[in-house]
């Protein structure tokens, strides 16, 4: 899956050029913070091709609040969307115990999203066995030919984790 770099540019603040893995683009912030963002195949969602949304802090630099990086980000997935009609699953990374953290600010981002309206948002929390809580948000346009299936997967899917 190919972004069009220019077309992200085009609404972007920040420049965006291709990154060496397949899939993600990279840009650096005005405070040298040097950011990955992209899509990679997901087999968590099986009726529809799903696609899961990372955005690395390629060297793990403390990064400042910055609306430009805000920005930047909604052009990308704003590209991702107007690219094809699949599904967005955004899973909040663990590994520090910052998850909470990033989910508020990812939905942050997009509860002003101009077009939010075309999309379906859905979001979760689920405790996992070590006691972790874990953050999850699929994101699908209303024409997805597959949105009825991709609704009930997703609660299907929730409901198997949260019941165990």
């Amino acid at each position: 899956m190919e972004l069009n770099i220019e077309a992200i540019n085009r609404n972007a603040p920040y420049e965006v050029r291709p990154f060496v893995k397949e899939g993600f683009v990279t840009f650096s912030t005005d405070s040298g913070i040097l950011l990955s963002v992209g899509f990679e195949k997901s087999d968590l969602i099986l009726s529809d091709d799903a696609y899961e949304f990372a955005i690395v802090n390629v060297e793990h630099k403390a990064s400042p609040r910055d609306t430009k990086v805000k920005e930047t980000i909604v052009a990308i997935v704003d590209e991702f969307f107007n690219s094809n009609n699949k599904t967005m699953l955004y899973l909040c990374e663990t590994i520090d115990g910052k998850q909470a953290l990033r989910n508020r600010l990812f939905q942050d981002w997009f509860s002003g999203y101009s077009k939010q309206g075309n999309f379906v948002f859905l979001s979760t929390s689920i405790r996992d066995a070590e006691n972790v809580m874990n953050y999850a948000t699929i994101i699908a346009r209303n024409d997805n030919p597959n949105l009825e299936a991709i609704i009930s997967e997703f609660y299907s899917t929730v409901k198997l984790f949260t019941d165990k």
